[in-house]
């Protein structure tokens, strides 16, 4: 690794070096994010999972920069233009764009108007006018006039000079930044309808005639452009001062009023109007795209954080039902450990309209199966499904819960659905997943695809590549955050568990099958492929409860046993005893068990988990009613004020489920009377939330609200 890389990363995210160090030499040797911020906090001296990510983000981009410049060296030198000064250059550059702009006039380019000038003998001429000496330069020209060479005229032989004059001036540093910095303060993205798209793209009308300064273009704006282009609705175009860029570059080139110093004149032109200004307009199109794409990727896994993390019910005995009208209401029971006992079809509303045997079949079914709970997906016939259901007179203790349909029917189809399921239809599983999302929603969404959930805003149109990784080290910080069960955990669960795989995870639930459920977390190391290192990285997020080592249903790791051990001995009680008595814990001073390993951080982490083991850092879940006011958008009138629950945040508002088959916006001006920047200061995905309605057009199917409190 080049020894630059940790002090480059040092100092752009203001870190101390050392830990900086500690941080690439721990992910080089094979541990984890989630393991390195949970277990090795005195190396990294407390570094948070977002720090540490950070870093080895930054580290691999570096990484990847230092292999351009290897790809750059080896081309310069075979071309034999690789001086000890520009080998430096190169070697010190730490900037994508300023290397590529270090290496563009030796890039191996295509059969370029200058490239066929030079062939033909005129670069000397070319370097004639660069001089821009006093001189006849028409009779300067006719002496590389040269019928073999394809050179006919002395116009023809200066229009090959300025060719190459164009390309010089195109791949200039200082040209470059010229332009750059003209972008960087005047830049203006446009957006124009393309003719006779204006009935197909009325969604995109805002943007039929769009113009904004660059700067100051918000990330949905920009990508809800650049999808109107992709669809062939707009063209869109981002453009800067051309005057002044002019301007400035022939005072960069332009030396005198001499007759040679006119050609250069038109040969910047050229330059800046054929080759530089695309060049930057097409850089600037990039790096808006990129600022923009992290910016809806951020507000994606902000939401992914909280859709994950949202509170589950538990192990709890489910009925759960994926609600329709015509094709009836699936409805399935699961056990409190989410195992499949019996579904079937019930037809409570039009056109059928069973109500009285839908009515006995659902009693039937909460008493045979000792239902504590009853789970309903929010798509089509939610709400009267609900009503139908909370009309039944069930006992109270039996919760009636809504939950998100979002990503179900990609579940259902899916090769882990039929895996899973493979004697039943799309129907069944998606109801299943519907009760399993009540229970336990973080054990269930890691089986869907992020982009598939519905959060977030154009996550079709951001980079996939960055969208995938960052949302990966979301459900992978989530998963490792609360820990699993290993002895009832899914295949897909444990896949995301730090230093485990699809392969291991597979082996793990393999070896689960064969010999029994775990007893001790050391009984991993015999599953095949599963290491030293593996169970090193996984260990103190798998917990087996009831085993014979309590604190195997502990965050604390293995590695760590001694210490709590030493503890209980010093105690003169047992592990156990010390986990079950809180006056035990408080007589332990963690001062006498620092070693070099263990210092204060963690033994504090340990004295936290022996308070609370396997606690669950997610909240309690509360049940929520619509409004029985409302259930249609047309039910809707100015004024009112509903319950809602927060469905979707995005960086120009949230989106707020009111209980009438159309999401209400509450804009990021309506948020709070003080100026919000990130709607996440005040709101979180599924929080329940009293709105006022100031806005209803039943044409375009919109409702704009107001937050009133935090329910």
């Amino acid at each position: 690794m080049n020894p630059y890389i940790a002090t480059i990363i040092s100092r752009e995210l203001d870190i101390s070096q050392r830990r900086v160090e500690a941080v690439l030499r721990l992910l080089s040797e094979g541990c984890t994010i989630p393991f390195i911020s949970r277990y090795r906090k005195e190396a990294t001296g407390s570094l948070d999972e977002v720090q540490i990510a950070a870093i080895s983000d930054k580290n691999d981009k570096l990484c990847e920069l230092e292999k351009r410049k290897q790809t750059i060296l080896s081309t310069i030198e075979e071309q034999g233009k690789l001086t000890p000064e520009l080998r430096q250059r190169i070697t010190d550059s730490w900037s994508p764009t300023e290397l590529e702009d270090i290496y563009a006039p030796y890039k191996p380019k295509r059969r370029t108007r200058a490239e066929v000038a030079r062939q033909r003998g005129l670069e000397p001429l070319a370097m004639y006018l660069l001089m821009q000496q006093n001189g006849d330069v028409a009779a300067k020209a006719q002496t590389f006039i040269s019928t073999d060479k394809g050179v006919e005229t002395a116009e023809e032989a200066l229009q090959g000079a300025m060719d190459i004059i164009a390309e010089q001036v195109s791949e200039d540093e200082r040209a470059r930044n010229t332009i750059r910095n003209n972008f960087n303060h005047d830049a203006v993205i446009t957006s124009r309808v393309i003719k006779g798209k204006e009935e197909e793209g009325q969604k995109y009308r805002d943007y039929f005639d769009f113009s904004e300064p660059l700067r100051r273009c918000a990330s949905h704006r920009l990508l809800a452009m650049r999808r109107g282009e992709t669809e062939g609705i707009l063209k869109v175009s981002i453009s800067g001062d051309d005057e002044l860029c002019l301007e400035r570059l022939d005072r960069q080139f332009v030396r005198n009023q001499s007759e040679a110093a006119q050609y250069v004149a038109k040969a910047v032109a050229d330059s800046f109007k054929r080759l530089l200004k695309p060049q930057i307009e097409t850089e600037f199109a990039a790096s808006s795209k990129e600022i923009a794409d992290k910016e809806a990727i951020k507000i994606f896994v902000k939401n992914l954080k909280q859709l994950l993390m949202s509170a589950p019910l538990g192990q709890k005995r489910v009925l759960a039902i994926d609600p329709g009208f015509r094709t009836g209401c699936k409805v399935v029971c699961l056990d409190a450990e989410g195992n499949l006992l019996h579904n079937e079809a019930i037809f409570p509303h039009p056109p059928k309209s069973e109500y009285a045997r839908a009515s006995t079949k659902i009693w039937a079914l909460v008493e045979q199966y000792k239902i504590e709970a009853i789970s309903i997906g929010n798509g089509t016939a939610s709400r009267e499904t609900e009503a139908f259901i909370q009309g039944l007179g069930l006992p109270e203790k039996i919760g009636v819960f809504v939950v998100s349909e979002d990503g179900a029917s990609i579940y259902s189809a899916s090769k882990v659905a039929r895996e899973e399921f493979p004697d039943y239809d799309v129907t069944v599983r998606g109801a299943v997943s519907i009760g399993r999302r009540l229970m336990d929603p973080l054990a269930e969404l890691v089986k869907i695809s992020p982009d598939s959930i519905g959060v977030g805003q154009y996550q079709k149109d951001v980079n996939p590549t960055e969208l995938k990784h960052s949302l990966d080290q979301t459900v992978v910080s989530c998963v490792n955050k609360v820990g699993v069960n290993l002895n009832t955990a899914s295949k897909h669960l444990l896949t995301y568990i730090s230093g485990l795989g699809p392969a291991t995870a597979q082996n793990i639930v393999d070896y689960r099958k064969q010999n029994g459920a775990f007893t001790t977390r050391r009984e991993l190391l015999k599953v095949p492929k599963l290491g030293p290192k593996a169970y090193e990285q996984c260990a103190g997020f798998l917990r087996i409860e009831g085993g014979k080592q309590p604190l195997d249903n502990s965050a604390v790791h293995p590695e760590r046993y001694p210490i709590v051990e030493q503890m209980a001995k010093d105690l003169h009680c047992t592990v156990a005893d010390l986990m079950a008595d809180k006056q035990l814990r408080q007589k332990i001073d963690i001062n006498h068990y620092v070693t070099d390993e263990a210092g204060i951080p963690t033994l504090t982490d340990i004295l936290s988990e022996l308070d609370k083991p396997s606690r669950d850092p997610r909240k309690q879940l509360q049940q929520f009613e619509f409004s029985h006011e409302v259930h249609e958008l047309s039910d809707v009138r100015e004024g009112m004020e509903l319950p809602g629950v927060v469905s979707n945040i995005t960086n120009f508002g949230c989106f707020v489920d009111v209980g009438v088959h159309t999401k209400g916006l509450i804009h990021i001006s309506q948020l709070a009377d003080h100026f919000v920047k990130d709607p996440t200061e005040i709101v979180a995905l599924h929080q329940h939330v009293m709105v006022k309605v100031i806005g209803v057009d039943m044409q375009r199917e919109r409702l704009s609200l107001k937050l009133m409190q935090i329910i």
